[in-house]
């Protein structure tokens, strides 16, 4: 099985339904034809780097699905290009590591929405600053004889002037 990812922005003048039927339109011609819908992610209203159509923001799908071959890209671009809710796609087939991507990604490892996960105390390898374990040496650095140390004279300067105020 090939998989492949499509990308597209639906025109936001639209009404939720109307929006949400396109997007329908779209994964019900992947299952006729064959295909096994992976994943759908309606990532919402964006804003548009540079204006389409006169439009500064769309709404945002992304259809992941595996299907055997890829006579069905031809059908779905030509539909996407005559359908006049639709403002651009992209279509891409995805390799192993686009798959990966895509599944970590899903599952919380990858992005925004990354799942925080509680590593006990035992399992946290000891590196000298747990309270109860010894310190660890600090590395020992060399001293810069070329750089004078100006810093601190004027800091007892102010000091004493705040003194007399």
């Amino acid at each position: 099985m090939k998989n492949f990812e499509v990308t597209f922005i639906v025109d936001p003048v639209l009404s939720g339904d109307e929006i949400k039927a396109t997007a329908q339109v779209y994964e019900n011609m992947l299952k006729d034809n064959g295909s096994t819908i992976v994943h759908i992610d309606e990532m919402g209203l964006k804003q548009l780097t540079y204006p389409i159509n006169k439009r500064s923001s769309g709404i945002f799908y992304c259809v992941e699905f595996a299907n055997e071959s890829g006579v069905l890209i031809d059908k779905l671009e030509l539909a996407l290009r005559r359908d006049e809710r639709i403002m651009r796609f992209l279509t891409i087939s995805l390799d192993k590591y686009g798959v990966k991507y895509n599944a970590d990604k899903r599952n919380g490892l990858i992005g925004k929405a990354q799942k925080k996960v509680k590593v006990k105390k035992e399992d946290m390898p000891s590196r000298g600053y747990a309270p109860n374990s010894a310190p660890s040496p600090a590395p020992v650095a060399a001293p810069i004889a070329a750089a004078p140390i100006v810093a601190a004279p004027v800091v007892e300067e102010v000091v004493a002037v705040q003194e007399e105020e």
